[in-house]
C-alpha cells in the first residue's frame, strides 16, 4: 500500500493503477476548465460587445488600410461612372455573396456631383427586396458622429462653444476635474477626455429610449488618463457633446441635426429618431447577422449622437458634397477646414485625428472620415478634400465571420485608391537601427480603450499584445490586421512599414524604453502602453493557471480522499483545528472554482447589456470577494501551521504551494477587479 498526500489528507491506493487513474482524472477536470476559462475570451468580446453594443468606431482585428505604402503598381484609371460602376459590379457582388450578407449601397462623388450611387442585394430577403441607394435607409453606427461633430462646429462657429473650454460651462451636471485638468470640447472631439469604456444599455430592441441627459448621468465613465493627453475611443464622450448641442441650442439632439444639416441639405431619407416616423419606416433595411437567417429587430440607441443615425446612401452623398464644397449649406469654409484638418498628432507617421474625423490614407493620399457598427450594420465614409472625391459604403449584415464586413469595407477603399490613384511599387529601404530599436519593443502592452475599473477589466487580463522578435530580430507583433504574414522594415527611427501591406506602426521611446506605440488602421484614437507589472500577464498567467490547477486537485481531493480511505478503511488522522481547517480549504476550493465558472457564464450573457443581470453581476463580485480572499487567508493559515510544526519536506512543500496558488487567484481577482462592487459597466 502506498500513501500519497492530497490536498492534506492521506489518500490510500493500492498500487499505481489507481494513482493513474487519480492523476488523469484531475488532468483532465484541470483542462477542461483551463479550456473553459480561456473561452473566456468571449470577454474579449467585451471589447467587442461594447463595440457592437456601443458602436464601436473601428474594429481592431480587421486588416489596416491607411498608409503611405506603395500600390502595386496598377494602371491608373479615369474616375468616371462608366468605369466606376464596372469596378464596384466586379468587387461588391462576389464579395457580399461569400460573406453571406444580405445587402450593400456604395456611393462615390466627385466635383460636387454624385458620380455613382448602387444598391447591391436586398433589403428585405424573404421579400426579394432589392436595395435602392435613393430610398433604402441604413444604420451607419459610428458614422454618426460626423454629424454631431458637425453640429458641435456649426455652434463653435456662432461662438456658443469654445473648443477649449471645460465642458461643465455647457452641462446641468458636473464632471470633475482629473489630475488637474478639465475636459474641453477639443479632447471629447480627439478622443482624449480620458474615459473608460461603458456599454451597459448601450442598445435595446425594444421600449422608449431615454432621453439622453438621464443615460449620460447614470452611464458616467470612470477617469483612466488626464484630459488630453491619450487617445481613447469613446462613444460616451461623443454623446456628451450632443447633449451640449442640446443644452446650447435649445433643441433636442435630433431636432437640431433636422434643422441645421438634414433639412439645408435636402436629406429627405435620414433621421436620428428611434424608433423611425411612419413616414421612413417603410425604407428601412432589414438588419441581418448573415443574410441566410432571419432578420433581427431594429436596434434602439441609447446614446444617439454616437451611433443613431439611419440614412440612405444617397441622403450620405449630400452629406459629403457639402463638406468637400468647403462646409456650403453648413458652415464657412474656414469653419469646415478647421473641422478636417488632420492635425492631432498621436505617434509620428501615423495617421492622425482631425476634429471628429479622423484620418486613413491610401497610396499617399490623406483621407478623413469614420467607421461605423451596430450589431447588423456596418458603414466606412471617406473624403479625399485634395481630390473633391468621397467615398460611402454600408452594408445591413455582419457576415459569416467577425471581420468580414470590416475587410470588405476596408478591402474596398484600398482597391479604390489603387485603381483611380496608384503610385508605383516600391520596397522600403531599413535602417541600420532597426535591430536595436526592435528589441526595444519587445514586451507586453495594454490597449489605451477599455474598461478598467470594473468587472470588465477581466477582458484586459485575456487581451494584452505581446510584441516579440521574428527569427531576422524584426517586431513580431500578433495584433492581426489580416491572414497575410506581416514583415516590418524600420523607415525611419522607431517608424516600421509592413514590407507586404499598407499598414506603419509607430512607438514613442523616453528615456529608452516605449512609453506608447500604435499602428495605422487605429492610431488616431487608440494606442498601447506598457502593462505595469502588477497586471503584466507574462507572469500573472502562468501563476495564475498554475495556482488554477492546485485549487482544483485540492477541491478534486477532498471527494477522492473520502472515497479511498472509505473503499480501504484509513482515517483521516486529523482533529481541532487542522480538521476545521482541512474541510475549510476544500469548502473554499470547490467555492473559488464555482466563482470562476460563474464569472464564465456572466461573459457568455453579456450581449444583453441591461439591468437582468445585475444580481449575477453583485452576487458573483461579493462571492469573489469573501471566497478567493478566504482561500487565501485559510491557505497561509495551514502553510504557517505547517512550518511550526515537525513534518516532511511534502508536508510543508505542498502548503506553501497551495497558499502561493491562492494568492495567485486572489491578486489576479483584485488587480483586474473581479472583486469590485457594482453592476455598471
Amino acid at each position: 500500500m502506498n500513501l500519497i498526500r492530497t490536498g492534506g489528507a492521506l489518500l490510500a491506493v493500492t498500487d499505481h493503477r489507481d494513482c493513474l487513474n487519480l492523476e488523469m482524472t484531475v488532468k483532465r477536470i484541470i483542462m477542461i476548465f483551463v479550456s473553459l476559462l480561456l473561452s473566456i475570451s468571449p470577454i474579449t468580446s467585451v471589447l467587442a460587445q461594447p463595440a457592437r453594443a456601443l458602436i464601436l468606431s473601428s474594429r481592431v482585428t480587421a486588416p489596416a488600410l491607411a498608409s503611405t505604402a506603395p500600390a502595386s503598381g496598377n494602371t491608373r484609371h479615369d474616375l468616371s461612372k462608366t468605369d466606376a460602376d464596372a469596378w464596384l459590379d466586379g468587387f461588391l457582388p462576389y464579395a457580399l455573396q461569400q460573406a453571406d450578407i444580405a445587402g450593400a449601397a456604395v456611393v462615390i462623388v466627385k466635383d460636387g456631383q454624385v458620380l455613382t450611387a448602387r444598391g447591391f442585394g436586398y433589403a428585405d430577403v424573404a421579400a426579394r427586396k432589392a436595395v435602392d441607394p435613393d430610398l433604402t435607409l441604413f444604420r451607419p453606427g459610428s458614422v454618426s458622429k460626423l454629424f454631431t461633430w458637425t453640429a458641435v462646429m456649426q455652434l463653435v462657429e456662432q461662438g456658443k462653444i469654445d473648443l477649449d473650454a471645460d465642458v461643465n460651462r455647457y452641462l446641468d451636471f458636473k464632471i470633475p476635474p482629473f489630475r488637474g485638468r478639465p475636459i474641453t470640447m477639443r479632447d471629447l472631439m480627439t478622443h482624449t477626455p480620458g474615459f473608460g469604456d461603458v456599454f451597459k444599455d448601450g442598445i435595446r430592441s425594444t421600449g422608449d429610449v431615454p432621453p439622453l441627459g438621464a443615460v449620460l448621468r447614470r452611464m458616467l465613465p470612470d477617469r483612466i488618463f488626464a484630459p488630453g493627453t491619450t487617445p481613447a475611443y469613446s462613444n460616451y464622450g461623443c454623446a456628451l457633446a450632443g447633449y451640449i448641442v442640446e443644452r446650447v441650442s435649445g433643441m433636442p439632439f435630433n431636432i437640431y441635426v433636422e434643422h441645421n444639416i438634414f433639412w439645408p441639405l435636402g436629406m429627405a431619407h435620414s433621421t436620428f429618431r428611434q424608433p423611425l416616423p411612419p413616414k421612413l419606416a417603410p425604407f428601412m433595411s432589414k438588419g441581418y447577422v448573415i443574410a441566410s437567417q432571419s432578420p433581427q429587430p431594429f436596434e434602439l440607441v441609447s446614446i444617439p449622437p454616437a451611433g443613431g443615425l439611419s440614412a440612405s446612401a444617397s441622403d450620405m452623398a449630400k452629406f459629403m458634397m457639402a463638406l468637400l464644397n468647403h462646409g456650403a449649406g453648413l458652415m464657412r469654409p474656414e469653419t469646415a477646414r478647421q473641422m478636417l484638418a488632420p492635425t492631432n498628432v498621436v505617434l509620428p507617421g501615423l495617421n492622425r485625428m482631425a476634429l471628429g474625423f479622423y484620418e486613413q490614407q491610401v497610396n499617399g493620399l490623406s483621407a478623413v472620415g469614420h467607421a461605423g457598427d451596430l450589431n447588423r450594420a456596418h458603414a466606412y465614409l471617406w473624403l479625399l478634400p485634395a481630390q473633391n472625391t468621397g467615398v460611402f459604403v454600408v452594408m445591413n449584415s455582419a457576415g459569416a465571420t467577425e471581420s468580414e464586413s470590416f475587410d470588405i469595407r476596408l478591402g474596398l477603399f484600398q482597391a479604390f485608391g489603387d485603381r483611380y490613384f496608384p503610385v508605383p511599387a516600391r520596397a522600403p529601404l531599413e535602417l541600420s537601427t532597426a535591430k536595436a530599436h526592435a528589441k526595444l519593443l519587445v514586451g507586453n502592452y495594454s490597449l489605451s480603450r477599455g474598461s478598467f475599473t470594473n468587472f470588465i477589466d477581466a477582458a484586459n487580463f485575456l487581451r494584452q499584445t505581446h510584441i516579440g522578435l521574428d527569427e531576422d530580430g524584426r517586431p513580431q507583433v500578433p495584433y492581426d490586421f489580416s491572414s497575410r504574414p506581416h514583415k516590418w522594415i524600420e523607415i525611419a527611427p522607431f517608424l516600421w512599414q509592413d514590407a507586404y501591406g499598407p499598414q506603419r506602426l509607430s512607438a514613442k521611446v523616453e528615456n529608452g524604453k516605449v512609453v506608447r506605440w500604435s499602428v495605422d488602421a487605429v492610431s488616431p484614437f487608440m494606442v498601447w502602453e506598457p502593462t505595469p507589472w502588477t497586471r503584466n500577464i507574462a507572469w500573472l498567467m502562468p501563476a495564475f493557471l498554475a495556482g488554477l490547477g492546485i485549487i482544483a486537485i485540492t477541491a478534486l481531493g477532498w471527494p477522492a480522499g473520502a472515497i479511498a480511505r472509505r473503499r480501504y478503511g484509513a482515517s483521516l488522522g486529523l482533529t481541532g483545528i487542522d480538521l476545521t481547517l482541512h474541510r475549510l480549504i476544500h469548502g473554499l476550493s470547490w467555492l473559488a472554482l464555482a466563482i470562476l465558472g460563474g464569472w464564465m457564464l456572466l461573459f457568455q450573457s453579456l450581449g444583453a447589456t441591461d439591468a437582468s443581470l445585475d444580481a449575477w453581476i453583485w452576487l458573483l463580485e461579493i462571492t469573489s470577494a469573501i471566497g478567493f480572499a478566504g482561500l487565501a487567508a485559510c491557505a497561509l493559515w495551514i502553510a504557517y501551521r505547517s512550518w511550526t510544526r515537525p513534518g516532511t519536506w511534502f508536508a510543508r512543500a505542498w502548503p506553501t504551494l497551495r497558499a502561493a496558488a491562492a494568492l495567485s487567484i486572489l491578486w489576479v481577482a483584485v488587480a483586474f477587479h473581479l472583486t469590485s462592487f457594482g453592476a455598471n459597466y
